[in-house]
């Protein structure tokens, strides 16, 4: 319906004022002058930041680190934390999101445009002097209003979507935080395992290296054959190729570290020395880890919300082709757009209820809900597969947790016994009871026995954490402080 009134002071008179209002003197609808959020869709983390599980604030950035000094495990999660890259684009599409949210809720206002422009309008007839010519120099002014006052549930429907793809970009970004969390201290402990490996070949390679010299002199002397020589330096070739071979895996170890912290790749990284050796245990069961994997880790609320979105978008792809019935406002002083200027000054407006009912579309709204229903379905096998994978980091990372910490017990006994067998083997040998490849066997078990406990300490301290990571429970609180 439509209704048009002819031009007059009065319509002229109503309507300007509100259009100049709304378009000058509201700067929450206008645009949102000097408003950066006017509709209120920006979560609030974006200014309060993010708070880990069990922890109390969020992570100060950026960080800086002196790296003359050994880096200690919470130092490189905060350096993980603040120059991870994805971390950095899962809270940038945090804003896009809430930006999105933002335009599904701007729907349910009003729009307001208006030009103005000042125009000269010449003619003249070359061919017929008779006829005089015209001159005319007006301003004209437009303006239009229009406000969609009801759908059936289009609007609703997207507004719904934007939620829920809101709350999964912030579990996204959550998710990205375990998984970065995750990486940086298997890294981290992995630095400590190899390095263990390399000092114990390099400790093998010294003992295999005396081992020849004994040999040579006993051979020089009679006391021994020549295949013990011969022996004792295919020992050493071959301690020598296992500590080369040590040697590559701990500096890979040490360059996927600085990757994971996120500075220059030529950046030199050095760990303590020795490792807390204190055993604290969850003692949960599987299932009570799986079960709140289930209900609270953010990746798989990421992929429910993303779902719950989908199937939003369904509902307002079928909403979008039912009527709609908007309220419209049109103001025309001295013409419309497109226009030719007249010499008479006019002032026109209109207002109309607009009812626009789709008839027939081409079947191209049967496809649309059709490829709105197959996005749910897949992000339905999207839901499913994060839960299986979750799940199985979980299991994965629970029997870790448990055989790392039977080993760490394993390894206290070896070392123990190693200990007492190079002191009886010290004491056989002042005695003359021994020789000298009993008690270089024994040290070299010993260096083995001390490099396993380091070990051990290692894979246990990454594979608790590990598990809080997995289960989506961690936190700074549960990384070692600093010393």
């Amino acid at each position: 319906m439509n209704v048009r009134t002819q031009p007059s002071h009065i319509a002229g008179g109503l309507f300007f004022p509100v259009l100049v209002f709304v378009v000058f003197a509201s700067p929450a609808i206008a645009a949102g002058w000097g408003l950066e959020d006017p509709l209120l869709t920006v979560p609030d983390v974006i200014k309060s930041g993010v708070t880990l599980p069990g922890d109390d604030g969020v992570t100060p950035c950026p960080v800086e680190k002196d790296f003359t000094t050994p880096l200690a495990l919470d130092e490189a999660v905060d350096l993980a934390l603040c120059n991870n890259p994805q971390i950095k684009s899962a809270w940038a599409n945090i804003k896009v999101e809430a930006g999105a949210l933002g335009e599904a809720d701007a729907a349910y206002l009003p729009t307001v445009s208006g030009s103005f422009s000042r125009l000269k309008d010449r003619t003249s007839f070359p061919d017929n002097s008779n006829i005089p010519g015209s001159r005319i120099i007006s301003n004209t002014v437009f303006g239009t209003f229009s406000w969609r006052l009801f759908d059936f549930g289009t609007r609703s429907a997207n507004r719904e979507a934007a939620q829920k793809l809101l709350a999964a970009a912030l579990a996204n970004h959550d998710a990205t935080l375990q998984k970065s969390l995750s990486a940086v201290i298997e890294a981290y402990f992995d630095v400590y395992t190899t390095r263990a490996a390399f000092l114990a070949k390099t400790k093998s390679e010294e003992i295999a290296n005396s081992t020849l010299i004994s040999a040579k002199k006993r051979e020089t002397r009679g006391a021994s054959a020549q295949s013990d020589t011969l022996q004792a330096s295919t020992a050493l070739a071959k301690a020598t190729l296992e500590k080369n071979r040590a040697q590559g895996a701990y500096q890979k170890a040490l360059s996927v570290l600085v990757y994971s912290l996120g500075v220059p790749g030529n950046t030199q990284v050095s760990l303590p020395d020795t490792i807390d050796e204190t055993s604290d245990h969850d003692d949960r069961d599987l299932s009570d880890w799986l079960e709140h994997a289930q209900k609270s880790h953010p990746a798989i609320l990421a992929a429910r919300a993303e779902l719950e979105a989908a199937q939003k978008k369904v509902e307002a792809t079928r909403a979008d082709g039912l009527p709609t019935l908007d309220l419209t406002g049109n103001y025309y002083e001295n013409g419309r757009p497109e226009q030719p200027l007249t010499a008479t000054k006019t002032r026109e407006s209109t207002v109309g209820l607009v009812i626009s009912v789709p008839l027939f579309e081409g079947f191209s709204r049967t496809y649309k809900i059709r490829g709105a229903e197959a996005q749910a379905e897949e992000k339905e096998a999207g839901l499913a597969d994060t839960e299986h994978q979750i799940m199985m980091e979980v299991v994965k990372a629970h029997a870790d947790a448990t055989s790392s910490l039977q080993n760490l017990q394993a390894s206290q006994d070896l070392l123990r016994s190693a200990q007492d067998a190079l002191s009886v083997s010290k004491r056989k040998y002042d005695k003359g009871a021994a020789d000298i490849l009993e008690l270089l066997n024994t040290q070299a078990a010993l260096a083995d026995a001390e490099q396993e406990r380091i070990r051990s300490l290692a894979e246990w301290r990454a594979a608790r954490l590990k598990l809080l990571a997995s289960a989506g429970l961690m936190g700074r609180y549960a990384v070692e402080k600093r010393p």
